[in-house]
């Protein structure tokens, strides 16, 4: 059994910043991509950014340059700092993981979401 639980999201004022953490535990044997994604109101889930257990980075262009993605694998634990929050970036952040657990099963597991709203 895996567990993804996310933490830091919050109400903040446009041009402000919040960072989001995000720890996996449970039954895991290797964590390969950790992520962030968000689905605001109406809309669809969308990929924020990802990286690799190699540390690779990738980022949607509407966070490029103000949000930046981190992980700490000791502790199996994906962060995402955002800076210059706009408004349009308000919507419910989901982190994301694709592991390999004890039993040699490949998995791909969800958060239960953090809420973050921009606004004066």
């Amino acid at each position: 059994q895996v567990q993804l639980v996310e933490s830091g999201g919050g109400l903040v004022q446009p041009g402000g910043s919040l960072r989001l953490s995000c720890a996996a535990s449970g039954s895991i044997r290797s964590i390969f991509v950790m992520g962030w994604y968000r689905q605001a109101p109406g809309k669809q889930r969308e990929l924020v950014a990802t990286i690799s257990s190699a540390g690779r980075t990738n980022y949607a262009d509407s966070v490029k340059g103000r949000f930046t993605i981190s992980r700490d694998n000791a502790k199996n634990t994906v962060y995402l700092q955002m800076n210059s929050l706009k408004p349009e970036d308000t919507a419910v952040y989901y982190c994301n993981a694709g592991l390999l657990t004890m039993n040699y099963a490949h998995g791909n597991y969800w958060g239960q979401g953090t809420q973050v709203t921009v606004s004066s």
